[in-house]
């Protein structure tokens, strides 16, 4: 396994993959890998020979100061993980290398409509950073695939748009939400709950479920299953931050015509901000 953090190395070594005849697989992180992780390299094994996973804690897609210097950088054990599961190439570079003039003259990439709702509108500009720097690393890695987890269902959705409308020539991959025994889906942010706090963390996914359960009963006053799954939540600890039912193609709110939804769920849970979301295809449901 090569790891490397400049972009010169990895452009060659896909190069020559290229010229062998080699497709090539990608999968972005910021690193702290967990299963989840591992699951989106396996995927992208499923439609490449080569695969390259990037390494990078991207300061542009973060609001806080005090949240970006806290995430969990631990390189060397995602390297060892990477290598277990073959990975081929490492690309971790440094803040400086990926914005050498800095962040304030950068050129952005900005994806209008579906990043500026839901996170997007409570994260200014969080989007914009996310979609730069994925723009950047296609640019530099130059996949035929990439493989992208479906739990941040916005994410995947801003991807796949600034992916279509930028005419970049990549198959963009949603592999669904790997998850622990008990329901919880596998985060790097588990990490900061405590082991009190982790035993109350499946009640998320639980009352998602509830909502899902609801909505193809054909329950359609939205706004009362979300206050009443708030309630739930915060009476046992959490601090719901949004729950949205929404289409799951515009992710604009779910109305009585809207036929696939997405239950989109977030909540703090001590230090943790817990996300999730299920979608809820009513054609394939039998009422």
């Amino acid at each position: 396994m090569i790891i490397s953090e400049h972009i010169d190395v990895i452009r060659e070594t896909v190069r020559e993959w290229k010229q062998e005849g080699l497709k090539v697989g990608f999968v972005p992180t910021m690193g702290n890998l967990h299963q989840g992780h591992l699951t989106l390299v396996k995927e992208a094994f499923k439609h490449a020979d080569r695969v390259v996973v990037s390494i990078f804690v991207n300061p542009m897609q973060f609001n806080n100061a005090s949240d970006l210097d806290n995430y969990p950088r631990t390189l060397t054990d995602d390297c060892s993980a990477l290598d277990k599961v073959e990975t081929d190439l490492v690309f971790c570079p440094t803040p400086a290398i990926m914005y050498p003039k800095g962040l304030d003259a950068q050129s952005q990439v900005s994806v209008p409509g579906v990043a500026d709702v839901l996170e997007g509108a409570m994260r200014p500009g969080h989007f914009t950073g996310v979609a730069t720097v994925v723009t950047m690393l296609f640019n530099i890695v130059q996949p035929d695939v990439a493989c992208f987890g479906e739990k941040d269902f916005q994410q995947l959705a801003v991807i796949r748009a600034f992916t279509k409308d930028l005419c970049l020539p990549i198959n963009i991959i949603g592999v669904p939400t790997v998850r622990e025994d008990d329901g919880l889906a596998m985060s790097s942010r588990n990490g900061y709950l405590t082991s009190e706090q982790r035993q109350i963390a499946p009640l998320l996914a639980q009352v998602m479920k509830g909502i899902e359960t609801a909505v193809r009963a054909g329950e359609k006053n939205y706004s009362e299953l979300i206050e009443h799954a708030s309630q739930q939540l915060d009476e046992q600890g959490f601090k719901t931050d949004s729950i949205d039912i929404c289409d799951a193609n515009t992710l604009a709110p779910a109305n009585s015509d809207t036929t696939e939804h997405v239950v989109l769920m977030a909540a703090f849970l001590g230090k943790a901000r817990l996300i999730d979301n299920i979608v809820v295809n009513l054609q394939d449901s039998i009422i």
